[in-house]
């Protein structure tokens, strides 16, 4: 298992690391993630394994690891050639595995107990993390300039809580659940919408609903998972003005791209230095 990467975190920004690191020729990666994973972006995302047992990223193949039979699923997934997705939030297994590198890509942040030395190499995307001192590098997450800039020494900008740009439209295309309670959606990923249009409800635990309604008019990028529970402020969909590009909703990301492409920057020199791969 010297030559392991685990990828703590399996949403969209995660899977375009997961998704160039094997392309490149990386094929023992673990993804770890929580029981119960939020992405939006669930058609590029490996977490949706945890739901569905299997999914296609881009041609990638991602497959859920079942727990009593972990180091006999993890072999089978590599031998298959899949990237094997484990329930394993704390990251219990990594003292166990050894992995050469770890890749925290959980973006909750804030650091979720990741920390500098806990393989040989230790790679943080976004803000939560301190480069020498959390990780060993941590990537730049926020859109500009700086996007996908390896920091050895130093933190990512803080999270500003204002989504990029797409055609003029920036916070308005984010929705966030208004209440506690279990989503049920009435529109899929790929969707065209309308301003105003019922994308899904909300019903709260004494039996309210509450209506969520597109915010503008475009395609449907993401949404939660049908039957989640939702928390008043959770990100719940995303909806990008240009109808023509639909297709987009259903691949990695360009920002995705730009930050894993920097995580294989990272690995690649490391093997490369130590002629370990």
């Amino acid at each position: 298992m010297n030559k392991l990467i685990v990828v703590r975190g399996g949403g969209d920004i995660a899977s375009g690391t997961i998704h160039r690191l094997y392309k490149a020729g990386y094929k023992k990666i673990l993804v770890l993630e929580s029981e119960k994973p939020a992405a939006i972006r669930r058609a590029a995302s490996f977490c949706e394994a945890l739901y569905e047992g299997m999914v296609y990223v881009e041609g990638v193949i991602g497959i859920k690891l079942n727990p009593k039979e972990f180091d006999k699923g993890l072999e089978a997934a590599f031998k298959g050639g899949m990237i094997p997705v484990c329930c394993d939030p704390l990251g219990k297994e990594i003292s166990r595995l050894r992995p050469e590198i770890i890749v925290d890509a959980i973006l909750a942040k804030k650091n979720m107990g990741t920390f500098k030395g806990m393989a040989p190499v230790v790679v943080a995307l976004g803000p939560g993390f301190y480069a020498g001192k959390d990780a060993d590098y941590v990537i730049e997450t926020m859109r500009g300039h700086n996007l996908g800039r390896i920091i050895t020494e130093g933190c990512a900008l803080e999270n500003t809580g204002v989504p990029g740009e797409i055609q003029g439209v920036s916070k308005e295309r984010v929705i966030y659940s208004p209440v506690n309670g279990k989503i049920k959606a009435s529109k899929e990923i790929g969707d065209i919408v309308k301003e105003g249009d019922i994308i899904a409800e909300i019903k709260t635990s004494d039996g309210n609903v509450t209506l969520i309604r597109a915010t503008i008019s475009g395609v449907l990028r993401g949404i939660i998972r049908d039957g989640y529970i939702v928390t008043d402020g959770l990100k719940i969909a995303d909806i990008d003005p240009r109808i023509e590009e639909k297709e987009n909703c259903f691949t990695i990301s360009d920002k995705a791209r730009n930050i894993g492409g920097s995580v294989l920057e990272i690995v690649s020199a490391h093997y490369n230095a130590d002629d370990k791969f």
